[in-house]
């Protein structure tokens, strides 16, 4: 009894690996499958007109040309059947319809199943109606001819032949549109995956452009503020000169690490390296940090005004730092465009809801203030607005829209938040940077 399993399994290996080899021929070589195929059977439907066809022939007396005749076209248009199946049943009726108004009821009769098999397979199911007439017209004149023979043997058996064939057919074609729909389905995801890829190595990109926007922007004005002070200094107070160089000094090395930790997350370290150095572990500029920045800028030499209203309430590291950017922005726009004697003022609001703004009293009448009132401003919306105004009249005009404000817009909508920019309204004049970030994107 153990013999038995392992016969049959061996049985079954045999037939998927024949099977198999046939598939790959059929897929690499498909005109070398046709040509065998095709020979196969036309030899076979010669040896049948040698003789055979006599015994189950209603007129065995057909002359024996005309039965190779009909054998022939019965079989080599087999040749074509892939690429037009229902032509070539088409040219096979006429040599089964002789065959059996004759009597002489070939049996290469059956090589159209063959052709039916491709019909199921490669056109759409409407042409099996169209396969099935072509393949009953023929039957229904043997039966009517020699009703002897029997309407089961002549239609009813060959049309159930021809049922099976075309279920095979479709089976086979189900199987393969199933197959390509998940090699399609997995192209998809391929396709996805690297547009996600991309996607997120532009975000990661602009992102990377705006930090180094804003901290070489930043750094480089003050830089360039000290030196021009230090540089009056020098001939009037050597100590002053001193104090600049060692703010210079200070600052280059801020940027400096503020650039080493930015630039260390495009590293691809090797697991067994060291840990990385402190200044690549520093945390991003918070609120907190907004004191050592106007400080900074103070050295630089735009007196700046900095205040806090309302009450602090903790944020999130990514909310903290759309903020602290904005006002380094802010504040390098100013150095670098106010021109000599401008003053700048720093306000963050705390804005816990409805009425809890606050009005910039100081400009009044059609001023963008940052609270409730007929200034129009952000109050009743709760969450922080920030608001950078500078007293300065621009040397060369109104500075032409750059980076700096394009990457302050994308920061505040990073939070769903707002961000306006532009000249204030003579006579006071001046220039103004307001972010609102609204309550609900904080949490």
């Amino acid at each position: 009894m153990s013999r038995q399993p392992s016969a049959t399994g061996s049985l079954t290996a045999f037939v998927q690996s024949v099977l198999h080899r046939v598939r790959g021929l059929d897929r690499c070589h498909p005109l070398l499958w046709d040509t065998l195929l095709t020979g196969f059977f036309v030899v076979a439907a010669l040896t049948d007109a040698n003789g055979g066809w006599r015994n189950i022939a209603a007129a065995p007396d057909v002359p024996t040309p005309l039965v190779f005749a009909m054998s022939l076209a019965l079989s080599v248009p087999l040749l074509w059947r892939r690429r037009h199946p229902l032509a070539v049943l088409a040219v096979m009726a006429p040599a089964a319809f002789v065959s059996n108004w004759t009597g002489a009821l070939l049996q290469a009769a059956m090589i159209q199943h063959v052709v039916v098999f491709n019909v199921a397979l490669r056109l759409p199911l409407r042409r099996l109606w169209w396969a099935a007439a072509l393949l009953l017209g023929p039957l229904l004149v043997g039966a009517y001819r020699f009703p002897r023979a029997g309407w089961d043997q002549l239609v009813l058996a060959p049309m159930w032949a021809f049922a099976l064939v075309a279920l095979g057919g479709l089976l086979v074609r189900t199987r393969q549109e199933y197959t390509a729909s998940l090699v399609e389905r997995a192209r998809q995801l391929e396709v996805e995956r690297d547009q996600q890829a991309r996607l997120a190595a532009a975000a990661e990109r602009a992102r990377i452009a705006r930090e180094m926007h804003d901290i070489i922007g930043h750094n480089l004005s003050v830089i360039t503020g000290l030196a021009d002070g230090g540089r009056y200094a020098a001939t009037r107070s050597p100590e002053r000169a001193g104090q600049a160089l060692d703010a210079i000094a200070s600052t280059s090395r801020q940027a400096l690490t503020e650039l080493r930790r930015l630039l260390g997350v495009l590293r691809d370290e090797p697991v067994d390296e060291p840990a990385a150095a402190p200044a690549e572990l520093t945390p991003q500029p918070a609120l907190a940090d907004l004191d050592q920045l106007v400080d900074g800028v103070r050295a630089a030499g735009l007196p700046v005004r900095f205040a806090v209203r309302g009450r602090p309430v903790p944020l999130p590291a990514g909310p903290q730092l759309t903020v602290f950017r904005v006002v380094q922005e802010a504040l390098t726009n100013t150095l670098k465009h106010a021109g000599p004697g401008a003053t700048a003022t720093v306000d963050v609001s705390y804005e816990d809801g409805p009425g809890e703004g606050r009005a910039d009293g100081a400009r009044g009448g059609s001023d963008v203030g940052t609270g409730s009132g007929s200034d129009g401003g952000t109050g009743g919306r709760g969450g922080v607005a920030v608001t950078v105004t500078d007293t300065g009249r621009p040397v060369l005009g109104t500075p032409p829209p750059g980076r700096g404000l394009t990457g302050m817009r994308e920061r505040a909508a990073l939070y769903d938040g707002t961000l306006d920019a532009g000249p204030l309204p003579a006579p006071a004049g001046g220039w103004r940077v307001r972010l609102h970030l609204p309550k609900d994107s904080l949490s």
